[in-house]
Order: structure tokens, then C-alpha cells, then sequence
């Protein structure tokens, strides 16, 4: 009897021991992600990734009511993005986008006063 105590013993020792061992290497895993999370270059990074994931909630939430969303759309709009730098159509672009923008607030805001009479 004495020898199955011993035998249980010295299992629960190497239990105790593989078990402290995790510990220690979780620890040290732990240490090294902190140091690389306070580098500048990923704070920057893990920054633009919450930016970009704010925008993209924001813009898949303006899409929701037609059916789409920026998944679908960005294709799309990669290739005509595409289409007009290569055609060093910039400036001209940016202009339309300027007076389609314009000419919407106008609507809206026509809309808006005849909604309040």
C-alpha cells in the first residue's frame, strides 16, 4: 500500500510540476505580447484597425436598407477607382463628387422643408 501512495505521489509531484510549467510559459507569452502591443509601430497599426472597422460598421449600416453592403460594393468601386487613376481622371472625379454631394444635401434639404409644412 505504501508503494501505490508513493507511486500516486510522485504522479501528483509531476502533475504539480507540468502544471507550474504552463504557468511559466504562459507568463512569459503574456510578457512578450504586452512588449510587442507597446511598440509604436503596432499601436499605430491596432489604431487604423479600429478606425477602419468603425467606418466600415457605419457604412454597412448606411447600406443596410438597399440590400447591400461594403463587401459587395468595394469591387466595384476598385475598378472604377482603377479606372479613373489610370486615366488621370482625379481631378475631374473629385469635382462630380463634389457637386453629386452638393446636389444631394440640396434634395435632403428640400425634402426636410416641405416635410415640415
Amino acid at each position: 500500500m505504501q508503494k501505490n501512495d508513493h507511486r500516486s505521489h510522485e504522479e501528483q509531484k509531476r502533475a504539480l510540476l507540468r502544471d507550474g510549467e504552463f504557468y511559466r510559459a504562459g507568463v512569459a507569452h503574456a510578457r512578450a505580447q504586452i512588449k510587442h502591443a507597446a511598440r509604436p509601430e503596432v499601436m499605430f497599426h491596432t489604431v487604423i484597425d479600429h478606425a477602419t472597422w468603425a467606418l466600415r460598421t457605419r457604412a454597412d449600416a448606411l447600406l443596410k436598407p438597399t440590400g447591400t453592403s461594403v463587401s459587395v460594393l468595394a469591387p466595384y468601386a476598385l475598378t472604377v477607382l482603377g479606372f479613373i487613376r489610370r486615366r488621370k481622371l482625379v481631378k475631374p472625379a473629385l469635382g462630380i463628387t463634389a457637386l453629386a454631394g452638393i446636389a444631394a444635401w440640396y434634395v435632403q434639404r428640400k425634402r426636410a422643408q416641405q416635410m415640415a409644412y
